[in-house]
């Protein structure tokens, strides 16, 4: 919780203008999200609206102090005036409150066009993350990955040696949204969708495991996870049991 009088220099002014000025690490989506909570309290009174202050209302804020922790060291791989390729890594997702496009936003605040994320990885996924800089940028990336016209591999650790250095697999997959589960067949079921993997064998290892080259022509919910399993070659440190 954060508590802050208002200044005379912010006398009759916007409660997102003096939040905003104040909170260096507040972004505008999470302050439109606290407010429509009724976690801002102006006067000890709840508030959803963006309300004027006036000289020496109190404020309190009621965000959980990790979504307003400072940037975090951001990895760029690449940047030039129309894209951003940024390492993202482990535990954090692409977008929402704590995101890396959060921090993103939060170290451009002051550019005419935040960056924005053409493409999404898992949050327990490292890797590289592509973001448009401007409009035109990013209509140009999202109608490329739309067509399929930009390539995206994954390395995967696996249990278990595939026979075949280099294969394409075709199954079938049925997301259960009510028990969060993923399911894998190799013929059409009622509800399921086509998926189509591939990978390549990178490295063969005395443990029985292999490192993989993963790229995919469908991008369905836990896809590589669920069909290299169901294939028997396991990521190596995936918690989660797969169903055929």
């Amino acid at each position: 919780m954060r508590k802050l009088i208002v200044d005379k220099k912010y006398n009759e002014k916007k409660l997102n203008k003096f939040l905003l000025d104040n909170i260096p690490t507040l972004s505008s989506n999470l302050f439109y999200k606290t407010l429509r909570k009724k976690d801002i309290k102006v006067n000890n009174k709840r508030i959803c609206e963006n309300v004027t202050l006036y000289e020496k209302d109190e404020i309190l804020v009621y965000i959980p102090e990790n979504l307003l922790e400072q940037p975090k060291n951001i990895d760029i791989f690449f940047e030039d005036d129309n894209i951003l390729i940024i390492n993202k890594p482990y535990n954090m997702e692409v977008t929402g409150a704590n995101s890396l496009t959060n921090h993103i936003h939060q170290k451009y605040q002051h550019a005419n066009f935040k960056p924005m994320p053409c493409h999404r990885i898992d949050r327990n996924t490292t890797g590289l993350v592509l973001f448009a800089k401007n409009e035109d940028a990013l209509e140009i990336l999202l109608n490329k990955f739309k067509n399929h016209e930009i390539e995206k591999h994954y390395l995967a650790l696996v249990y278990g040696i595939p026979k075949e250095n280099f294969k394409r697999c075709e199954a079938y997959l049925f997301k259960d949204n009510k028990n969060s589960h993923v399911y894998i067949s190799d013929s059409f079921k009622k509800g399921y969708q086509k998926i189509i993997t591939t990978y390549q064998i990178l490295q063969k290892n005395d443990n029985n495991t292999a490192l993989l080259d993963v790229s995919i022509e469908t991008g369905k919910t836990h896809q590589i996870r669920a069909h290299l399993a169901y294939l028997g070659y396991p990521i190596i440190g995936d918690r989660k049991i797969w169903t055929k």
